[in-house]
């Protein structure tokens, strides 16, 4: 009897990656082993609807509960694996049983990097990776009037937008000299600065955090920046980025570089053991091959994907065009491709609305597109981006034409 594949991590990836494997008609055991005690659910709307109290837990799950059973998935969940064992094919558990394996999936995700400066570990510095930290933030906010969010990235500025919806005094403090600085180009980041700020949100660049100052009781009570000013906050969340989950791979001998490395069917440097989602460091096409990880949903979904398709032997390369989405408030950022090393930026439509796409070349050809408040521009930009439609920075300028026009035949 085969003995199956076993799946670390029940997030997106781990999930998809199992109902992946029934669809692709695999009949040997499937075990999802999560190291939470919830069903897999969504994290996007952790930073924003839930912590607002407007989405309720059985609204968060992937899947009805007993989905997983129907498809005969084990899924084990409060589950922590202990180690990789490549040599046995096997990995050991906490709780003392080892499970055997034909093939391997590591959907490990990642994990907030930490701030080391002093009073880090009071009470009520908090971060949402989990659903378990947006229960702790939801709790505590009723409670706080002053919010400082330490960070001005995706998470950061989406719980931000939503808390300063609720009324609380909110703080963003990024380091960086312009928001999302890792993400998008400065025009956007200047339109999402100056709607923040007109929002109501106080927003300081260029303010690296030197300490967290606490009560009495050991609770946060303000943020000290490196210059030497102080912010109240009963509440603070901490949004600096993100390390991968890749400590099991690296003590079993798989090559890391930034996460876990893969080639093109999300296999390791060992065959039997695969790699997808946050954790996995793959080549992207659409980043001249360079190495990188990309921590979304969409990316999550289609690597679980591919590993299914691979485990069954139906060999695909991974090429998808990436997309990522951003709500912040009434700001609905949508991106697609990556823009990192475009030279050549054409703004369509009004920023003045709120309502215009810019669209990023790298030496005249269409490399990405992001978008604020313009759905129909995103998803024409990912069917652009699909069939490397030849889009000239004249045309993209050109409200008067169709770029619908650009996909007929």
């Amino acid at each position: 009897m085969s003995k199956g594949v076993v799946i670390v991590g029940a997030g997106h990836a781990g999930f998809n990656a199992a109902v992946a494997l029934r669809a692709e008609n695999y009949t040997g055991p499937v075990t999802l082993l999560g190291d939470e005690a919830d069903y897999p659910y969504h994290r996007p709307p952790l930073s924003k609807t839930y912590i607002k109290g407007e989405t309720e837990d059985a609204r968060l799950w992937l899947r009805p509960r007993g989905f997983l059973e129907k498809k005969d998935i084990l899924f084990r969940p409060s589950c922590r694996v202990e180690a990789i064992l490549p040599e046995k094919a096997a990995v050991p558990l906490a709780d003392g049983d080892v499970l055997e394996y034909e093939h391997l999936i590591l959907a490990t995700g990642s994990r907030a990097r930490p701030l080391p400066v002093p009073g880090h570990d009071l009470a009520g510095i908090e971060t949402i990776r989990t659903l378990d930290h947006a229960r702790a933030v939801r709790d505590l906010l009723p409670s706080v009037t002053d919010v400082v969010v330490v960070g001005g990235g995706f998470i950061g500025l989406e719980f931000a937008a939503a808390v300063n919806a609720m009324g609380k005094n909110v703080t963003v403090l990024e380091a960086a000299p312009r928001l999302l600085g890792r993400s998008v180009a400065p025009q956007v980041s200047d339109y999402v600065l100056a709607k923040h700020r007109r929002d109501g949100i106080e927003i300081e660049l260029g303010a690296a955090v030197a300490a967290f100052e606490g009560d009495d009781e050991g609770r946060v009570s303000a943020v000290r920046s490196a210059d030497g000013r102080f912010y109240p906050a009963r509440l603070v969340i901490v949004g600096v980025g993100a390390l991968p989950n890749d400590e099991l791979a690296r003590a079993a001998g798989l090559t890391c570089d930034n996460g876990i490395v893969v080639d093109e069917y999300q296999r390791t440097s060992n065959p039997a053991i695969l790699a997808i989602g946050d954790v996995a460091a793959h080549r992207n096409p659409y980043a001249h091959q360079h190495r990188l990880r990309l921590e979304s949903v969409q990316n999550a979904n289609d690597q679980g994907r591919v590993a299914a398709r691979t485990i069954t032997g139906q060999l695909e390369a991974y090429h998808n065009v990436p997309w990522f989405w951003s709500d912040q408030g009434d700001i609905k950022l949508q991106m697609a491709g990556l823009c990192l090393d475009s030279n050549r930026h054409v703004v369509r439509g009004n920023p003045d609305e709120g309502r215009f796409s810019l669209y990023h070349f790298r030496d005249g050809a269409l490399v990405a597109v992001d978008s604020i408040n313009m759905a129909s521009d995103h998803l024409l930009a990912r069917k652009l981006l699909e069939g490397s439609i030849a889009l000239t920075p004249e045309q993209a300028a050109d409200t008067a034409l169709d770029l619908k026009g650009l996909l007929k035949p």
